[in-house]
């Protein structure tokens, strides 16, 4: 019987009735596609005994971070295991498997060891660099995708997935020039990647260019507009350049209509509403209730203990609405968590402790404890992970209870340090707070003068 290879020409023992089914989930996964669980579904209807499709759905579910998740994703690896399969989609198997006992090293060595015989692999490729985002290992992403761009070449089918991911890798590691290059070159060739478009407006923001942000997303929205809920991430990133521009009603307005256009418990949902609706507070603008509805769903997720980054979001939500036994509770569960021995709790214990005691203390006004809390949390916080635009907001809780305790010499030290590891370049926020800062300073000297 002839060996099948899928769309990226990589072996797989799938019958021959089930590999379009398997082309249409790889495709769509690496668009970010609201269809891929409609092509996984026909996957799984096509090859119901396969171990791969058990553990593409299984590695999709674990990536979605939420307990129950966790638990379809258990049943996942008990199938994936009774079924066949050759070397790479054993690899599958075992990252899956590592994934789920919280060894996010061992999850991506399953499937790097793939990919260092097999560099052309686009799938194990984008699986590796999503679990590599969940921790924040930006160096890792980028060593990862320039080991593959080898088996990339010219004609690749994944070639531009490919593209993408290095654009968001080049731009977590300081390179933005190189990123938007990619970036462009990434949608020259998939122009549904909605993964190298938001990369090129990562750059816009990091650059403090919000204007251009504007232009490079605006009539481009089809982009995106295929997306599963990575669409309200997009979205959140326009509302961020708004934001910036001063554009506050603006921004709010597309909080409502596009950021939390569904009301989801989906901790990525979670924490592009709760991290806007933070940003919007600290420039002054009255949010109204909108916290509420995020704060009853981050109650009822206090004892999920998936991902660190998904907890601390809850923690806004309860910090903006106010609700301290809640936020108690779920600083208490990180805590114990972070006893254990795996690297979920390593990511519990640093940086989420300090992260989750200074968000609380925010909420409260005990602006001298939040500043000192995320201050130790501060250098560690890219462990938590996600990009440098999502962990922003804690740098800005950060510096503004700074500013609230009246600690400006070390507030205006953490701007300058958050400029320079932005390119050197100030965006509006920094220089609305260093003017804050030099009107409180002369206030203090005015006072001394006449004291």
């Amino acid at each position: 019987m002839p060996v099948l290879h899928d769309i990226f020409d990589q072996p797989v023992t799938l019958p021959a009735a089930a590999l379009g089914h398997w082309n249409d989930t790889a495709r769509a996964f690496l668009a970010h596609g609201a269809a891929t669980p409609v092509h996984l579904g026909r996957l799984l209807d096509a090859a119901p005994d396969h171990a791969s499709g058990h553990a593409l759905k299984g590695l999709f579910m674990a990536l979605l971070g939420r307990r129950e998740g966790m638990a379809v994703a258990g049943e996942a690896l008990v199938a994936a295991k009774q079924g066949e399969g050759n070397g790479r989609e054993r690899a599958l198997t075992a990252s899956l498997e590592r994934l789920l006992a919280g060894d996010y090293d061992g999850a991506i060595g399953a499937l790097e060891a793939v990919l260092a015989q097999a560099p052309g692999d686009t799938l194990l490729m984008k699986l590796s660099h999503a679990i590599r985002f969940v921790i924040g290992d930006a160096s890792g992403m980028r060593a990862s995708v320039e080991r593959c761009l080898q088996g990339h070449s010219e004609g690749h089918a994944g070639r531009g997935y490919l593209l993408g991911c290095h654009a968001f890798a080049l731009e977590e590691t300081g390179d933005h020039g190189a990123a938007i290059r990619a970036g462009h070159g990434a949608l020259d060739l998939a122009p549904d990647d909605a993964w190298g478009l938001h990369a090129v407006a990562h750059v816009h923001d990091m650059t403090g260019d919000a204007a251009g942000g504007l232009g490079w997303l605006d009539g481009r929205e089809a982009v995106w507009a295929h997306c599963n809920n990575f669409r309200f991430h997009v979205w959140w990133h326009r509302a961020l350049m708004l934001l910036d521009l001063g554009r506050l009603d603006e921004a709010l307005a597309t909080y409502d209509a596009q950021v939390r256009a569904e009301q989801t418990d989906d901790y990525r949902d979670i924490a592009n509403a709760t991290s806007l609706l933070s940003r919007l507070e600290l420039e002054g603008v009255d949010v109204g209730e909108r916290w509420v509805e995020l704060a009853d769903l981050s109650e009822r997720r206090t004892d999920d203990g998936c991902l660190i980054f998904a907890d601390l979001h809850y923690m806004l939500a309860l910090a903006g609405d106010h609700r301290p036994d809640a936020a108690d509770r779920l600083a208490a569960r990180i805590a114990s968590d972070a006893g254990r021995q795996n690297g979920v709790a390593a990511r519990m214990a640093t940086p989420g402790m300090d992260a989750a005691r200074g968000v609380a203390a925010f909420g409260e006004g005990d602006y001298d404890t939040a500043f000192a809390a995320l201050s130790r949390a501060r250098p560690h916080m890219p462990d938590a992970g996600g990009s440098h635009a999502q962990r922003d907001v804690f740098e800005r809780l950060c510096i503004d209870a700074g500013l609230r305790a009246g600690r400006l010499g070390e507030t205006e030290a953490l701007i300058a340090d958050r400029t320079a590891r932005r390119g050197g370049t100030e965006d509006n926020y920094a220089a609305s707070r260093r003017q804050k800062i030099a009107a409180a300073q002369k206030h203090v000297f005015r006072g001394a003068a006449t004291g």
